[in-house]
């Protein structure tokens, strides 16, 4: 864990065994993501304020099922869950199948959903077209930014 400003922290932990990764990569990539998503205009929340610690968990298609249902009563797996206290989950599982499927990697898919994420708590929502739209243009241009 690094203090990425004198108030905001970030901290990626590895909670499942199926896919591997590359985590201090990853907590490398979260912190300049957090910077970059701080610059970022608009939505409605402000996490530097709010929030001294971010906690981001890569976890596994079962454990995300779980939450995903008792949180959002939505059965079955989904890539990323943030919640507004400062949590981030992530499954590698659907990291994996989505890298596959879209022809990408592991690593670009986790590294979206640590975007995607982190946009959540800056305020930012993809309920409509609209809002999709904005938000996927605001993480491709962090992820080209970032490299």
């Amino acid at each position: 864990m690094r203090r990425v400003s004198r108030q905001l922290c970030i901290t990626v932990t590895n909670r499942q065994r199926r896919v591997r990764l590359a985590r201090d990569s990853l907590q490398r990539f979260a912190e300049n993501a957090l910077h970059a998503c701080l610059r970022v205009r608009g939505g409605n929340a402000v996490a530097r304020e709010s929030l001294p610690q971010i906690h981001v968990s890569i976890i596994s298609d079962r454990v995300i099922s779980s939450l995903h249902q008792q949180f959002m009563n939505i059965s079955g797996p989904t890539d990323v869950i943030t919640f507004q206290h400062g949590e981030i989950v992530i499954s590698a599982d659907t990291a994996a199948r989505h890298a596959e499927e879209y022809g990408t990697s592991i690593t670009h898919e986790l590294r979206l959903y640590i975007v995607h994420g982190l946009l959540h708590l800056r305020g930012f929502d993809d309920r409509d077209a609209r809002s999709r739209r904005t938000m996927s243009a605001l993480q491709e241009r962090i992820l080209r930014q970032i490299g």
